[in-house]
């Protein structure tokens, strides 16, 4: 009686993975593939369209934006004067430009400052218990207050102006931001790779830097988009109750709330600065959903 043997080499194991054509084995969709496509295409056009006629504005517009003009007193929209004059003689146009420049310089410089702020506390104060608890409490303490409330409170300090609008979106973003990230830290802490780096060795401030902010860079990424939205929003409030940048200079908030101190002389007067308005929010929020459908793929 014979064995047979079989001397081969053992094969390795083929991985087995999702079969093609099935949703797992699609790659994930790209930061730039998202905002390209779809609804982030619509969002980037609407945002790209208003930031086009910011940055422009000089260019564009055929008044300054405080000049009077002569014999010009609420006229309506015509080829002269494309949205028409206010009881001032001014041109809407060319002050709904400006106005957009002001907005642009605090939506994108105050939400940038303020998420960085936030992730920069997050991150910080999120691994240690005693600092956590502590900013947790200063976190509590700023999102107490409503928007307007804390933007008068800010007022009472620095007066009217456009350093306050910045200074107010700063401080309502800033622990929006730093939650965030805390909720990272708490999440990447616990997984076994970060476990791994701390026997070896690595500290704390190398883990947050190689672990946990690249986790956190798509749900931040999502969030500046609507963050950017709420200010845009805020800046008018602030503006429509003369908190904001002072007359004669322009925002969009201004022009609104005179459209309404307006509305039965002339009633086309805000629909400008209106547009402008609903354009740059619903872009940045296409954009933000775009981004979160991206991340949740």
């Amino acid at each position: 009686m014979t064995l047979d043997v079989n001397l081969e080499e053992p094969t390795s194991p083929v991985p087995v993975g999702p079969a093609p054509g099935d949703p797992a084995s699609s790659p994930r969709p790209g930061l730039l593939h998202t905002l390209r496509h779809g609804r982030g295409l619509v969002g980037v056009v609407l945002v790209g369209v208003v930031i086009a006629l910011g940055v422009l504005g000089p260019l564009l517009a055929p008044y300054g934006p405080t000049e009077q003009i002569k014999d010009a007193n609420l006229l309506s929209p015509g080829s002269g004067h494309w949205l028409g004059t206010d009881d001032l003689n001014r041109d809407i146009l060319s002050r709904t430009l400006y106005g957009i420049r002001a907005d642009l310089l605090v939506v994108f410089a105050a939400v940038p400052v303020g998420a960085a702020a936030g992730v920069l506390l997050g991150l910080v104060t999120s691994w240690w218990s005693v600092t956590d608890v502590v900013a947790q409490r200063a976190f509590d303490l700023l999102l107490a207050f409503p928007a307007l409330i804390l933007g008068i409170l800010i007022t009472a300090f620095l007066g009217p102006g456009l350093l306050t609008v910045a200074a107010v979106i700063v401080a309502i973003e800033l622990p929006v931001f730093g939650r965030l990230v805390r909720t990272s830290v708490r999440t990447v802490r616990e997984m076994p790779f970060v476990e791994a780096s701390q026997i070896v060795g690595a500290g704390p401030w190398w883990v947050l830097r190689k672990h946990v902010l690249p986790n956190s860079v798509e749900p931040l990424t999502v969030q500046i988009a609507v963050s950017m939205s709420v200010a845009v929003f805020i800046e008018g409030a602030m503006s429509f109750l003369g908190l904001g940048v002072r007359p004669p200079d322009p925002t969009l908030g201004s022009l609104i709330k005179d459209g309404v101190r307006l509305m039965y002389d002339a009633p086309s007067f805000a629909v400008g600065p209106l547009a402008v308005v609903v354009a740059l929010v619903l872009g940045l929020l296409l954009i933000s959903q775009a981004l979160s459908e991206a991340r949740r793929a």
